[in-house]
């Protein structure tokens, strides 16, 4: 909660926009049409936003900010450490940015406030060496890591990156965090090149997470060891092939990466969920023999052989996803088909945008 606003004001605030009618779920809150932000539910939303306020600046992750803390959150606050992932503190920004821009001159003071001391916790987050930790101030274990799963540094960037440039919603920033916001931008996007793993002197792809210190690849929880992420990765080339002037380093970057994607593609099979109501989430993940399938991409593969890797809470490598505990084989993303858009479109564009021999 923010020092600077009393509960008991921000409580008025959330009744005086109007009741929280729950028609919009916080999961879709930045996907509504523009008129919406304007309106009372937008408004009411923004002002409980403002209640789960940590007062470092950021907020919590996994919680359901379209109504106001309950009681027990409020009693046990301290639990719910600001952070970055699960898109947490760049969702809500985003929100009072749409409400603010919406409301104009009527935008009510406490959004702005509460916009600027999140941002500024953003770029508080930030490692020297252009990184960003899972949670911030910083928790012991592996939330140091400098945090790309999930795109939790890419959703950073990519905000950081709209305000710098006066994008909407944030075209109200103001030009001493613009600038601030550029810097940070550019440290991140060093940081990113830099923690591309080479394999054989070959650029390829990055980790989940890396080490703050070495960059290295890191492990996270026991299911997720250091490796090279099939999904992490696809987000950190996407956001380079946002650059519009890119550098030598920033092509050379996105070339490996492609290449990399290529190679490790998985043909022949597909992944499938049959029923399965004596398992812990009522289906199991399977992986079937099908020559016609699109091609997969496996969440982690493992570092010098680039093998497919499945690892259970025992956080013992194996090769071949049936092998681990169901509970972790149904409750994970173990495979995805989203890099088939980079290479079939996403790339090609971007080559002949550049002009790329």
């Amino acid at each position: 909660m923010s020092p600077r606003v009393p509960l008991l004001s921000l409580l008025a605030l959330v009744v005086g926009t109007g009741a929280l009618s729950g028609a919009v779920r916080w999961g879709r809150v930045l996907e509504q049409p523009p008129e919406w932000y304007a309106g009372a539910e937008a408004r009411a939303v923004a002002a409980s936003v403002l209640l789960y306020q940590r007062p470092e600046g950021g907020w919590p992750k996994n919680v359901d900010m379209t109504v106001p803390p309950s009681a027990a959150f409020l009693a046990d606050a301290g639990a719910h450490a600001p952070t970055i992932d699960n898109k947490a503190t760049t969702t809500q920004l985003t929100l009072l940015a749409e409400v603010i821009t919406a409301a104009g001159a009527s935008a009510a003071p406490e959004w702005r406030t509460a916009f600027e001391r999140g941002f500024d916790y953003l770029l508080a987050a930030q490692y020297e060496n252009g990184g960003w930790p899972q949670f911030f101030p910083l928790r012991k274990g592996y939330y140091t890591h400098i945090t790309y799963n999930d795109n939790a540094m890419v959703n950073v960037l990519a905000l950081l990156r709209d305000s710098a440039q006066g994008r909407a919603p944030f075209g109200f920033v103001d030009e001493s965090r613009r600038t601030r916001a550029a810097a940070a931008v550019q440290k991140g996007i060093a940081c990113i090149l830099r923690s591309q793993v080479k394999q054989d002197g070959k650029l390829t792809a990055w980790c989940a997470q890396h080490d703050e210190h070495t960059l290295a690849p890191a492990p996270a929880r026991k299911f997720e060891p250091a490796s090279l992420s099939g999904g992490e990765s696809l987000g950190l080339v996407k956001f380079l092939m946002t650059v519009p002037e890119p550098t030598p380093e920033i092509i050379a970057a996105v070339e490996g990466a492609v290449a990399w994607f290529e190679q490790v593609k998985l043909t022949g099979v597909r992944e499938d969920h049959p029923p399965a109501p004596d398992l812990p989430h009522k289906h199991d993940r399977v992986l079937v023999p099908d020559p016609a399938a699109p091609p997969l991409w496996a969440r982690f593969y493992e570092l010098g052989t680039n093998r497919p890797i499945y690892t259970g809470r025992d956080a013992i490598v194996r090769y071949n996803l049936s092998e681990i505990e169901a509970e972790r084989r149904g409750g994970y993303s173990w495979h995805s088909d989203d890099p088939q858009k980079l290479l079939e479109r996403d790339y090609p564009r971007w080559r002949k945008k550049h002009h790329l021999p």
